[in-house]
């Protein structure tokens, strides 16, 4: 996944997970307060969330078919 994939699959999570809102205002301040919260409260989440994880196949032997 992207940076901004990774980053909502959070948001989702962290605020949205099998909760109801009853209006669409409480579901939108759910999500700010958890993007507000990214640089306090979800420090340590960020940091691991937002990192660029790339696998490299260097030295992968190749299978003949």
């Amino acid at each position: 996944m992207n940076l901004i994939e990774r980053l909502w699959k959070f948001v989702r999570k962290e605020s949205l997970n099998s909760t109801y809102y009853e209006a669409f205002e409480q579901f939108t301040t759910a999500i700010d307060r958890c993007l507000d919260g990214l640089p306090t409260v979800h420090k340590s989440e960020r940091e691991t969330l937002l990192t660029h994880e790339f696998q490299m196949f260097g030295d992968v032997p190749l299978l003949a078919a």
